[in-house]
């Protein structure tokens, strides 16, 4: 790229402006890397969810051992569809690293980028739907409800309640994540 160089100026001031060329990518390479870090982000904590919910389990003995309670993940509906999708975000981050690479090599491309505005805001539906469905779940196992006769389930099951809530937040900060990376594809796809 070159400098227009007025005649008036010294021979320090010309050499400075043409050694120093425009950098290739500029803020696009930087928010491309920035993507990139948010995906790790996204991924540990997807995965985190899926596997704390997943290994949630907590037996009660009662009276005997031959006669317990059990609250488990696989107990509910709910919670098993919030495993599957929770694993289906992270696998998907996974495999969208290389494209994230891509822009972070040609930070111009437009391809890419559209691609994967497309596929964060599918996968981002799918982390809010079950972020949303565990945590009315848990919600109901911390506080009950007398209208349909739902007893507080938190004061028996502890450990069971604590992994079962930070999965929720997990996924919740995995949800934060997609849509931060959706926000800046779009800041950068606006740009063209």
């Amino acid at each position: 790229m070159s400098t227009i160089i007025n005649v008036g100026e010294s021979s320090n001031e010309k050499a400075a402006l043409i050694a120093s060329p425009a950098r290739p990518g500029g803020w696009k390479k930087g928010i491309a890397i920035m993507d990139f870090i948010l995906r790790l982000g996204a991924i540990a904590s997807s995965l985190a969810a899926a596997i704390t919910m997943a290994t949630s389990d907590q037996i009660l003995p009662f009276f005997t051992q031959f006669f317990q309670f059990e609250a488990s993940y696989d107990s509910f509906s709910t919670f098993q569809f919030f495993v599957i999708t929770m694993a289906f975000v992270g696998g998907y981050l996974v495999l969208s690293l290389p494209f994230s690479i891509v822009t972070i090599i040609r930070p111009h491309a437009i391809g890419p980028r559209l691609f994967l505005i497309i596929l964060d805001i599918v996968f981002l539906t799918l982390a809010t739907a079950s972020g949303a469905s565990a945590a009315a779940i848990v919600y109901l196992a911390h506080n009950g409800n007398q209208d349909s006769n739902w007893l507080a389930i938190c004061n028996q099951f502890e450990d069971f309640c604590s992994q079962t809530s930070g999965a929720v937040v997990s996924s919740f900060v995995a949800v934060v994540f997609l849509l931060l990376l959706i926000v800046m594809s779009s800041l950068i796809l606006g740009r063209h």
